[in-house]
């Protein structure tokens, strides 16, 4: 009825653990600020916690969308939107007679530009001058001077903002008067 099974012993069978090669790095600024968060918990500072959470949670969240943060300017774009989020919030509240509201705002808003200062980039008089120089080299080309193509041959691979630390944003704005300009 029941056969007895032998049990043998499966040679050149290893276990085998697998890696992934391609972790999403993260930016020197995120690990700085998970560091602030412990000394933030040890201090109990409960505004700087709040606020290292958040950002550390929306850096959490973009890792599982199709462009997760992996530089520092894509986290200096999130401080900054967080920035402008919490202004709006803390100009609502003063409007509507809240000042205890309006004051955590403002907190939370000194405690994202310290965040924001700390990433370096290029001032904006360069940015200005490299635009002035692609425009020139544009024309000479006897192409059409527009903001998409000018925006796309200076962060093209081997453009004039290729690789260097510039906030595109910023960079569009520039490009724009300057374009409006001519």
């Amino acid at each position: 009825m029941f056969r007895p099974q032998r049990l043998t012993a499966r040679l050149n069978l290893r276990s085998v653990r697998w890696n992934s090669t391609s972790s999403p790095s993260t930016p020197p600024l995120m690990t700085k600020i998970r560091t602030d968060l412990k000394v933030a918990m040890r201090a109990k500072d409960t505004a700087r916690l709040n606020v290292l959470r958040a950002i550390i949670s929306e850096t959490n969240n973009s890792l599982k969308t199709s462009s997760p943060i992996q530089t520092d300017l894509q986290l200096l774009s999130l401080i900054r939107k967080r920035m402008t989020g919490a202004k709006d919030a803390a100009q609502q509240f003063a409007e509507a007679n809240r000042p205890d509201l309006k004051e955590s705002e403002e907190k939370n808003v000194t405690i994202l530009e310290e965040y924001a200062n700390q990433v370096e980039t290029i001032s904006l008089d360069d940015v200005r001058q490299i635009v002035a120089q692609e425009i020139s080299v544009l024309k000479e080309a006897g192409q059409k001077v527009e903001i998409g193509t000018l925006l796309k041959s200076l962060f093209a691979p081997g453009g004039a903002l290729d690789g260097k630390p510039a906030e595109r944003s910023e960079v569009a704005k520039i490009a724009k008067e300057a374009v409006s300009a001519l």
